[in-house]
């Protein structure tokens, strides 16, 4: 009987070795430093039973330490439905990782096609991809964008109100792809309107990208920021946080032509970092220039309802030479998790979760101030974060909150701090985060 799956016989090891000349498997190491060799043995545990294996997580996992988050800039702590694990589990949705045969991939390609229309309808846009890795990557390939769709133009601008993280992968991107980058200020928080016409006036501008609500939590104006763009040709890009779509004006009603961001804030939950699941919209006129994948509606043979692959902008699909992109994971479990979300919360629930944001973060705020420790940093409106001038050192705060097990007041810039509150801070949250910053008084 042959055993297809065991590992290579002694005989097997050796056919391999005198095939290529080498007398043993330590040969095959001959060029490494002998100084970086491990020659020890491994400290492994020793095998374990599931029970036991079980019970040693759970160990672990007691030394983690549960903190109440209020902090923003790219991660937020909203209200995840208890049922979404289980509807995620459900084996018509994990049938196909990637799915390239649609006749087998109809439940995978289905919540894409769910997805796409739902993240086009909050954004106010035309077209959707699915998806891509996080909200800084789909920044830059937005900025790609832009310049596959304007050509001979070598420049895009950004606005310094983005978040640190989206700035610094954008210009990775550009500095490797060859896009020069210029930056339009903030005055007052917000991004300079007459900053960016005179950056504008200079020429040679593929496109522009501003935040819907940038690094110190306020709501931008943009105004006049399309007109003033498109008069030069180039295509104004928003970075937006889709959940506050559902109450403030969309990038597509501002007359943006490309609209990135993360779906983070859609209903998945923090953790140690990830995962993040990024979005790219545009209007039908760019929808050829979209990197990832496109899901689309049909008819079978039988005339049901049916799904498929629209357009796929991959190296992997097409030739190399005409991709948009190398994105080669489509984040598909994530999206699905965010699908469900949006699906169980309708608009009705996105509008409590900003209406209960924004009363949390506006007392936390009113609040903060009262205390006397912290003063406005700018007098412009906010949904669930806010940025606030310390009168105290930032070190001192940041560590006297950690010790009580509060996570906030993250700075900003030099002297700046943010706090964030959602839905999920309740008013005895705030009154225990302001009683342990009035300790500064005593």
């Amino acid at each position: 009987m042959a055993f297809a799956y065991f590992p290579h016989t002694e005989d097997d090891i050796r056919q391999m070795l005198d095939r290529i000349g080498v007398d043993s498997l330590e040969d095959l190491y001959s060029d490494v430093p002998q100084d970086v060799i491990y020659r020890k043995e491994y400290d492994l545990p020793d095998a374990m039973s599931e029970l036991e294996a079980r019970r040693y997580f759970e160990g672990l996992a007691s030394q983690n330490r549960k903190m109440l988050c209020l902090c923003g800039l790219g991660a937020y702590d909203h209200y995840s439905p208890a049922v979404i694990p289980s509807i995620i589990s459900r084996s018509e949705f994990l049938t196909a990782y990637t799915p390239y045969q649609p006749e087998v991939s109809q439940g995978t390609l289905r919540y894409i096609f769910e997805y796409q229309s739902m993240i086009a309808e909050l954004t106010g846009m035309d077209c959707t991809n699915a998806s891509m890795y996080d909200g800084a990557t789909a920044a830059a390939e937005a900025m790609m964008m832009a310049m596959a769709a304007t050509k001979k133009k070598t420049r895009v601008l950004l606005s310094e109100g983005l978040l640190p993280q989206v700035l610094e992968v954008v210009k990775t991107y550009a500095k490797f792809n060859g896009v020069e980058l210029g930056f339009v200020p903030c005055i007052d928080g917000v991004t300079s309107y007459g900053a960016l016409v005179a950056e504008l006036a200079a020429g040679d501008v593929a496109g522009v990208l501003v935040p819907g609500i940038n690094r110190y939590g306020i709501i931008e104006d943009m105004t006049g920021f399309a007109d003033a763009v498109h008069a030069q040709k180039g295509l104004l890009m928003v970075y937006s946080d889709p959940s506050s779509l559902a109450v403030i004006k969309t990038p597509g009603e501002w007359g943006a032509d490309v609209v990135c961001g993360d779906s983070q804030s859609l209903g998945v939950p923090l953790c140690f970092g990830g995962p993040y699941v990024g979005f790219l919209t545009c209007t039908k006129e760019l929808v050829r220039k979209l990197p990832g994948r496109i899901v689309g509606e049909t008819k079978d043979v039988d005339g049901k309802r049916a799904y498929v692959l629209t357009l796929q902008a991959r190296e992997q699909h097409i030739r190399r030479e005409k991709a948009t992109s190398n994105i080669c994971s489509n984040q598909s479990l994530m999206a699905l998790y965010v699908t469900v979300y949006l699906s169980l919360m309708g608009s009705k629930g996105l509008r409590d979760v900003n209406e209960l944001s924004y009363g949390a973060a506006h007392y936390l705020h009113d609040s903060l101030l009262a205390t006397g420790l912290f003063e406005k940093a700018f007098d412009k409106p906010f949904l669930k974060e806010f940025t606030l001038k310390p009168l105290v050192p930032v070190a001192d705060l940041q560590e006297a909150l950690h010790a009580e097990g509060i996570f906030g007041a993250v700075e900003v810039e030099p002297g700046l701090v943010n706090f964030c509150a959602t839905e999920k801070i309740r008013k005895e949250d705030i009154e225990y985060v302001v009683s342990v910053i009035k300790k500064f008084k005593a």
